[in-house]
């Protein structure tokens, strides 16, 4: 334990590599923020954009997004930058002369990527949902024409254990769902089928108002009673939010809230259930690469090498794309059915992990 207590030259390493990232991320900030504003002026001059909406409601929102997309590859980048001066500057073998051994060495690394991990997740699980919904309702206003919605079209749900729901289409220009029919199952026995031309979505009580109805009810013999009618209304666990409800909602949507949605859509056999598992394993898996990049770029820089920093830089950026195209990748195994989101999000940590292992042992010699 005494000799993990951290001392000058740990604190050394962890400045360079807080005060080196965040200096990273606030010039790529910059950067993306002036390519965004040239692609996207004359959107915001053609559909009247208040200029304190454009800057408080857009881009102080858009901030926490990018830094997130950004940290692993600066993660890494800034690792392989100053390790790569520390090893040119002969800074690293003094260390290890000194009796400090690599493993020690990585103390203050790993110290760092905790700190980077944690700052990450906090952004993912609590700080970015709630400023994506407000730079995604800013984009929709000023930006996009057309929301991506979800699939509207032969919908079967199962709204709670034995009731289920069939709605041939739905119109989102009337809020009109056709083809309804709604029934409930018990024991594998049908117990009762309510089917209408048309229900329509009525915000005052927050339901269906069935058109030309019929309701086939069946008792325990089996037999049928009908009834039928010219309107009716009836509220069920499916909403008007359930068929205007955009792709990318998951995106607004915190942990707790994005945990209750993935339940909803498995109870009814959502195929949309992808995308909340793939963005819920996403806000997981991305802080943990933290770990995995900081390793290897220790592991690749740590050594003076003739090319000088530019060789390590290089080589970290091509690494460190890498990485991030196999994350971006990994989601296509998912729309596929090729693999499970758990498993595909998980699987270039899992991969790069194995490559950083046998990186970090060739590392001290």
């Amino acid at each position: 334990m005494k000799n993990l207590a951290l001392k000058k030259l740990d604190w050394y390493i962890i400045k360079k590599f807080i005060g080196t990232y965040f200096f990273a991320l606030l010039i790529i900030i910059i950067i993306v923020i002036v390519f965004d504003i040239s692609e996207k002026i004359n959107y915001f001059v053609d559909n009247e954009a208040p200029l304190h909406a454009i800057i408080f409601d857009y881009f102080a929102n858009f901030i926490p997004y990018i830094i997130n997309m950004y940290s692993p590859m600066f993660v890494f980048i800034t690792v392989i930058f100053f390790t790569s001066k520390l090893a040119a500057n002969s800074e690293i073998i003094a260390m290890l002369s000194t009796g400090v051994s690599f493993s020690r060495l990585m103390v203050p690394y790993m110290i760092s990527a905790a700190f980077i991990a944690i700052f990450s997740l906090s952004l993912s699980l609590y700080v970015i949902p709630p400023a994506n919904k407000v730079r995604l309702d800013f984009e929709n206003k000023y930006i996009k024409t057309k929301a991506s919605l979800a699939s509207n079209r032969n919908v079967h749900y199962q709204l709670q254990p034995g009731e289920f729901v069939y709605i041939e289409s739905f119109s989102t220009w009337n809020n009109t769902a056709y083809s309804f029919t709604l029934e409930s199952i018990e024991k594998d026995k049908i117990k009762s089928k309510i089917s209408a031309e048309t229900a329509e979505w009525d915000s005052t009580f927050n339901g269906w108002n069935l058109h030309n109805y019929f309701v086939r009810n069946y008792d325990e013999y089996g037999n049928e009673h009908v009834a039928a009618g010219r309107s009716r209304d009836t509220v069920i666990s499916l909403t008007l939010d359930d068929f205007i409800r955009r792709s990318n909602v998951v995106e607004t949507l915190n942990i707790n809230e994005l945990n209750k949605l993935i339940d909803t859509q498995h109870l009814r056999g959502d195929k949309s259930v992808d995308y909340s598992l793939i963005e819920k394993n996403t806000r997981y898996a991305m802080p943990f690469s933290a770990f995995i990049l900081t390793i290897m770029g220790v592991s690749l820089s740590s050594k003076k090498r003739r090319g000088g920093i530019g060789l390590n830089i290089g080589i970290g950026v091509g690494l460190s794309f890498s990485y991030i195209l196999f994350q971006r990748f990994s989601e296509m195994f998912v729309r596929t059915d090729t693999l499970s989101p758990v498993v595909a999000i998980w699987l270039p940590n899992v991969v790069f992990a194995i490559i950083v292992i046998f990186m970090y042992r060739m590392a001290p010699k």
